[in-house]
């Protein structure tokens, strides 16, 4: 489940960052400045400081302590381990919220993946376009299915590191082709000042509810368990600052190049008069414009890479949880190793199957899936995490309220559809509330009961630190 707790700082940083930018990078992040601009380049300045204070602050705690608190595989057996008296709640609400969640998050790269093979494959196999569609989600997830069931944590670990350099390579390409066959930055800023003289401004149409929005995606790295899993993995603490520069230094590399993408590509649609119906496939209809067919085909790999780093981490960690933290708590708690792997390869075709059935619709947004299921782990797991590495007051009550009361705030906010639109104004972004709701519940029900002596003392370093 943890590789042995022997990854290599490059691998581990490489892993985590292409766990995280998942197609929403090469499709859902680009689309999103093709249509609106410059302005939406926010999201990843949040995620770029969000990314950064998260190596820092939670990397090295989350390294030492899941191995002191009795050698903890996953974030619910951490949590059960941090507060012995609220274990069974805290593992079986995490589970949940991590299963339900990360079958939304799946479901987005599953979308991605059927939105690849239409587009790219379009008209050349008789199936119409739904049908396309859907062999491309089927097909992306046998794919995955394949090395993740087979060779678990480490073949997922060292098949993300090659994807994230894949992925490097394509975001660093793409935009300066683009660019080149434009004539340069004077006549691709003439271009896009021609569809609107705001396009390339940062501030243009932002409004402070806009601009919370967009920068709070970066609270959501502390709370995603795909990611901060890989912090558990890394061969000692003394190697977390290795990785850390190594994971920040290829993530604005990507950041850059896809921001580049999504502003260059609307300029060379404009310019040749393209029709492009679905902005968030522009990486692809570029490739097929621009490049060699055995550029296009590593082009399009890239993509795929981005898409199969992402689901194949989820899957693990929705795996593990319920084999952990359901199946050995409630069923075989003395199971062993063996049966263990194999209820683990059964709970990663169950939930590839239900991702499968929310990527169904065509119609779905990538970017969109992966708001609410980043906005569900960073409200529900975000304050959690943080506290629990650093508050020793923190008690087993305050952190199970923390869990249920950030995963329903973001869910009730978007049923209500107040991250769509608010009190007459543009919606709020649902982990705002969440995130917010979530850390005042931890903070006040802990105080509460502080006297009932339900806390473990944090240990050695992380004391010392405090």
């Amino acid at each position: 489940m943890l590789g042995g707790r022997q990854l290599s700082p490059a691998v581990a940083a490489l892993s985590a960052g292409a766990s995280d930018m998942s197609g929403w990078l090469l499709m859902g992040l680009p689309g999103a400045l093709y249509a609106a601009g410059l302005v939406e380049a926010w999201i990843g300045i949040g995620l770029t400081v969000g990314a950064f204070l998260n190596w820092v602050i939670v990397a090295p705690r989350l390294r030492e302590q899941t191995e002191r608190y009795d050698n903890a595989l996953t974030i619910p057996e951490f949590l059960a381990n941090r507060f012995p008296s609220r274990a069974l709640a805290l593992r079986t609400v995490s589970a949940v919220i991590i299963v339900v969640f990360f079958s939304v998050y799946t479901g987005s790269g599953l979308v991605a993946g059927g939105k690849l093979f239409e587009t790219a494959f379009g008209g050349l196999i008789p199936l119409g376009e739904a049908g396309e569609y859907t062999v491309g989600v089927w097909l992306t997830l046998l794919i995955v299915l394949t090395y993740t069931v087979v060779g678990g944590f480490l073949a997922v670990s060292l098949t993300d590191f090659c994807q994230g350099c894949i992925m490097m390579v394509a975001l660093v390409l793409m935009p300066i082709v683009v660019i080149t066959g434009q004539g340069g930055f004077a006549d691709t800023a003439a271009t896009l000042q021609s569809v609107n003289p705001n396009f390339l401004s940062l501030t243009d149409g932002l409004t402070i509810v806009g601009f919370l929005s967009a920068v709070t995606w970066g609270l959501g790295y502390f709370g995603q368990p795909h990611i901060i899993v890989r912090f558990m993995a890394v061969r000692s603490v003394e190697e977390v600052p290795v990785a850390r520069n190594i994971g920040m230094s290829w993530m604005i590399v990507s950041l850059v190049g896809a921001v580049g993408l999504g502003v260059f590509g609307r300029a060379y649609v404009v310019a040749n008069n393209i029709t492009v119906e679905d902005p968030e496939t522009i990486f692809i209809i570029l490739a097929n414009l621009l490049f060699n067919p055995l550029i296009t085909g590593f082009l399009l790999a890239a993509l795929l890479a981005a898409i199969m780093s992402t689901i194949s981490s989820q899957l693990l960690v929705a795996s593990s949880s319920l084999t952990e933290d359901f199946y050995r708590l409630f069923l075989r708690r003395n199971a062993s190793e063996r049966e263990v792997v194999t209820v683990g390869r059964v709970c990663v075709l169950l939930v590839a199957v239900v991702a499968a059935i929310i990527a169904r619709d065509p119609d779905s947004e990538v970017l969109g899936l992966v708001a609410n299921a980043w906005a569900g782990f960073g409200a529900a797991f975000g304050p959690l995490i943080i506290l629990s590495l650093t508050w020793s007051r923190m008690s087993g009550t305050g952190a199970v309220a923390g869990l249920v009361v950030g995963a329903a705030t973001v869910i009730i906010w978007i049923a209500l559809g107040l991250n769509e639109s608010f009190l007459g104004g543009p919606g709020v972004y649902e982990i705002i509330p969440g995130f917010i709701a979530s850390f005042a519940a931890i903070y006040l029900v802990s105080l509460a009961t502080q006297s009932s002596g339900e806390f473990r003392p944090l240990p050695g370093r992380a004391a010392a630190a405090e």
